[in-house]
């Protein structure tokens, strides 16, 4: 039977997270943003709620959620503060190649350090590979028990704060997707990095480079077999996208929440604005894209927590939502007119914060060619 309700314990977590986001994270979301500082009295406390690396199974130390779980999560965290909660997920993210192919002597010492509160990144994209994966050419040449890696990455998010990174590196400069691998890298190792790139919003999460430069990391250091780190990949994304997805829903959530309430109470002609067809129209619609993104990041998410591939919806959430985003702040400002574009007031942050959806975790470009591939076979 098609059920769309939420169990009672998913409840239970649906209204801790936001309770979490509106006591810890929305009263000081305008601080972060403005000051660009990372977080860090807000990490410890999630570490405290149970927050962090959640997706962490509780024999390595976490708390076990299921991807539903996470997206549910995630909303009502982004609805806060999208940049807090993207450098909150990120342990999420760092431990997902771990929990896919990692060995069982990885998991218990990396899994249970960023349970911990150890601060992690996913060291992909590169100056000149974002999209392309297999494009990447920081390079590891094995010398006998160890390999030495070569290499530099950018828009890494929680670089600058990261001591645990997951670096892709190609093993063989032959192969384009055979050819890359996945190794986990301590700061302490060698890794060195930038300061926080300055950049269009989510300022709370800090983003940067990774330096790798003859740094040395143990065979045992590698996550599955040579040439795996691609296929590895692609499976962190079936994912990461439905969680980045329900992210969107989040803003956007919050986007027609301020619209709705300014537009209650700002007055012309006369009347509320909302008794307006050109803004309660708006608002109309920003209501029905963000039931349809929920409901798709939802599937998403359960099709994975069955064990049933989801690819494809995941690709559909990801592009969709992101649009949604995009078209609910932008349809924010509009309503707020002269105020939406103020740092006075909310909307012109979320709008800033909402653009990045579409361009991380696969552009919505390639959200439509992975649907295109799929519609042609």
């Amino acid at each position: 039977m098609l059920n769309f309700n939420l169990s009672s314990e998913q409840k239970m977590l649906r209204d801790m997270a936001h309770d979490f986001a509106e006591n810890e994270i929305k009263p000081v979301a305008e601080h972060y943003d403005q000051s660009h500082e990372f977080p860090w009295p807000i990490v410890e406390k999630a570490l405290e709620y149970g927050l962090l690396s959640v997706n962490i199974p509780e024999e390595y130390g976490g708390h076990g959620m299921n991807l539903l779980e996470e997206v549910i999560l995630n909303e009502e965290l982004a609805w806060a503060c999208s940049g807090i909660q993207t450098a909150l997920m990120l342990n999420s993210l760092a431990a997902l190649p771990l929990i896919i192919a990692g060995s069982e002597e990885q998991k218990k010492k990396y899994l249970a350090q960023l349970a911990e509160g150890v601060m992690g990144a996913y060291a992909l994209t590169e100056p000149a590979a974002g999209s392309d994966v297999a494009g990447i050419k920081a390079y590891a040449e094995r010398k006998g028990d160890k390999y030495i890696i070569n290499g530099t990455k950018t828009w890494i998010t929680n670089a600058p704060v990261a001591d645990l990174f997951i670096v892709f590196a190609k093993t063989d400069r032959q192969e384009r997707y055979k050819g890359i691998s996945m190794f986990i890298v301590e700061r302490e190792m060698g890794v060195k990095t930038g300061l926080p790139l300055p950049k269009l919003g989510q300022h709370a999460a800090h983003t940067g480079e990774v330096f790798l430069e003859d740094v040395e990391v143990p065979v045992e250091n590698r996550i599955g077999p040579e040439g795996t780190g691609f296929l590895t990949a692609m499976k962190v994304f079936d994912s990461s996208r439905p969680a980045v997805s329900a992210a969107a829903i989040g803003i956007a959530r919050r986007a027609l929440e301020e619209a709705t309430e300014y537009a209650k109470t700002r007055m012309a002609y006369g009347k509320p604005i909302i008794a307006k067809q050109g803004v309660s129209f708006k608002l109309a619609d920003m209501a029905m894209q963000i039931e349809a993104g929920r409901l798709l990041a939802q599937k998403a998410a359960w099709l994975h927590s069955v064990g049933q591939r989801n690819t494809t919806i995941a690709a559909y959430a990801k592009a969709f939502c992101a649009d949604v985003v995009m078209n609910a702040t932008i349809e924010a400002v509009q309503v707020f007119g002269g105020y939406g574009y103020s740092q006075e007031y909310p909307v012109e942050k979320l709008m800033r914060d909402a653009k990045i959806y579409q361009i991380y975790e696969g552009s919505s470009e390639v959200q439509r060619h992975i649907i295109a591939r799929e519609l042609s076979r």
